[in-house]
């Protein structure tokens, strides 16, 4: 009876008329996603919206979202029909097409269906969307295609201990080095979903890409480093206004899906047994929510909170493990492991605009199965921490005012604070109750550069509507927490793996077509942790540098 009353309540609300545009704009969109966030800086957009919960429904900001900028007239007239009684609106998405290619061994994130490889590999997509009163459709499957040709990964020579300590961790989380040994090749849904819209609200299913959090380069919780993964939604398309304030959110239910490869290529065995341990076949549950407030008083600040739990469905007995968004986590016999074999990670942000000096300033602090409670969490912050700062700032340039200098900075801190963590396998993303740890499809849905990672990154760029050239500088630090814990021995940590890299990149749109492209350098020193010989533990002697070419281009037509 339930469901007949449902059912008439949808089939009557589909004579109403809608202004909810569920069109999305995908995370990551080139030029695209990035212009609206400038706009905001400087005050030529809604500085309501907080730009902590994407994808964005720009509908709200620009009738058109794929052609932002007023200067591109008469361009997006072709690929949208709207019937007589204005109940059924469909509409073209745009053709992507993106390449990569990595010289010498993988390098990068937040690149969706992409692979981490060496060589070349491309992602194609293209799709429609349909509106009929309240219920939305948007179809745009991707396709993905990548040499993954052979490289150099966990050193051979390195001591068979050592080999067991990199399995004792990365059999805790689905993160191969390489996707198996052929050519890869993969079909998604990509941006993809079907929603129920009413005013300011949606609800449905969707395999689009989330991003969670202010940063730019990371995000503790929800990037697009993977693929997206099926899910429920229930979300805001804008800002709620209340007596205090606007509020967005988003919660979430979902199945995030193994890689089914090992961690190395070939297998190691320690004494004649396989170092590797499969992981549980069982499906994963993932449920998530977020919720940013705008208050009222403080214009153009937005404080904000966000959790994450997963679990094998098989551990799921109730509707308190399927929303367990107001349960705690409480200590067991084993110390800091989460009751039910499941694995929490949640974080709070701020991110501050300043249209008036055309800036923004970014913060988000998170904990990952962090069993203390407020009291012990307010004496010992650093427990199972991790941190984003950011900022950016658009300076005029050559007093045009349509031109600027983008100035923006990044840090994000994943490695713990404590060697004794890291002994024992306590990672960000690393799970012994949840295996294939915090990832969809063998790589990260939180920050891509992974567990006990670092990244500093600078970025300096010219910008002009949707056009940029820039200059980006980053070091990144793989896996400081695995690399304390694998040589605790010998007390050699002289062998950091480091990446410093400069990359040049840009973005021009020219009519309907949008393009970006991008030359990245990267000189890995230690790659790998360094290369140890038999039977040698003199520090510094047997260090292994690799440099790598990244290309990076793409063209996007806009229908």
């Amino acid at each position: 009876m339930k469901i007949v009353k449902f059912t008439l309540i949808c089939v009557s609300l589909i004579g109403i008329q809608f202004s909810a545009r569920s069109q999305s704009l995908p995370v990551g969109t080139t030029a695209i996603e990035d212009y609206y966030r400038r706009l905001q800086l400087l005050g030529n957009v809604d500085t309501s919206v907080s730009f902590t919960i994407r994808p964005l429904y720009p509908g709200y900001i620009n009738k058109n979202a794929y052609f932002p900028d007023n200067t591109e007239k008469g361009l997006d007239t072709g690929a949208t029909w709207v019937s007589k009684n204005g109940l059924l609106r469909t509409a073209l998405l745009p053709f992507n097409i993106q390449t990569q290619g990595n010289s010498n061994h993988p390098y990068g994130w937040n690149d969706g269906p992409m692979i981490p490889a060496k060589g070349f590999q491309a992602m194609v997509s293209i799709g429609f969307f349909a509106q009929y009163g309240p219920l939305s459709v948007q179809l745009r499957p991707e396709f993905v295609s990548a040499a993954n040709q052979p490289f150099d990964t966990f050193d051979k020579n390195q001591y068979d201990v050592i080999f067991a300590r990199y399995y004792d961790i990365y059999n805790n989380v689905d993160l191969p080095v390489r996707f198996g040994t052929q050519a890869y090749t993969k079909a998604y849904w990509g941006q993809s979903s079907i929603r129920l819209n009413y005013k300011g609200i949606s609800a449905g299913v969707s395999t689009e890409n989330l991003w969670w959090g202010p940063g730019i380069r990371n995000s503790l919780l929800m990037s697009n480093t993977a693929p997206g993964f099926p899910h429920f939604t229930l979300n805001t398309l804008k800002p709620i206004n209340t007596p205090i304030g606007s509020f967005e959110g988003m919660m979430i239910g979902g199945n995030p899906k193994s890689s089914g490869f090992a961690p190395l290529v070939p297998d190691k065995t320690f004494f004649g047994t396989n170092l590797y341990v499969p992981k549980p076949t069982n499906w994963r549950y993932l449920s998530g929510v977020i919720i940013t407030w705008q208050p009222k008083w403080v214009p153009g600040l937005f404080l904000g909170f966000d959790q994450a739990q997963q679990a094998y469905g098989k551990n799921l007995s109730g509707i308190g493990d399927y929303l367990p968004f107001f349960s705690t986590v409480n200590k067991t016999t084993a110390p800091d492991q989460p009751i039910n074999k499941q694995d929490r990670i949640s974080s709070m942000f701020m991110r501050w605009l300043w249209p008036q000096e055309h800036a923004e300033i970014y913060f988000e602090y998170g904990h990952y199965n962090n069993t203390l409670d407020l009291e012990q969490s307010l004496l010992n912050p650093n427990e199972s921490r991790a941190y984003i700062f950011g900022l950016r700032k658009l300076l005029p340039f050559q007093q045009k005012p349509d031109e600027n200098i983008l100035v923006g900075v990044e840090v994000t801190q994943l490695q713990g604070t404590s060697i004794t963590d890291d002994i024992q396998g306590k990672e960000w993303y690393v799970s012994q109750n949840v295996r294939q740890g915090y990832t969809n499809q063998g790589q990260e849905l939180g920050a891509g550069i992974g567990p006990g990672g670092n990244l500093q990154s600078v970025e300096v760029s010219w910008v002009k509507g949707l056009k940029k050239l820039g200059l980006q500088i980053e070091r990144y630090v793989h896996d400081n927490d695995f690399y304390y814990y694998a040589f605790q021995d010998s007390k050699d940590y002289s062998r950091h793996w480091v990446d410093l890299s400069v990359a040049f990149n840009g973005e021009w749109n020219y009519r309907n077509l949008v393009f970006n492209a991008k030359i990245q350098g990267i000189q890995s020193l230690d790659y790998q942790w360094g290369l140890t010989q038999p039977g040698d533990d003199i520090k510094f002697q047997h260090q292994r540098h690799q440099f790598n070419l990244q290309l990076q281009t793409g063209v996007t037509y806009r229908f």
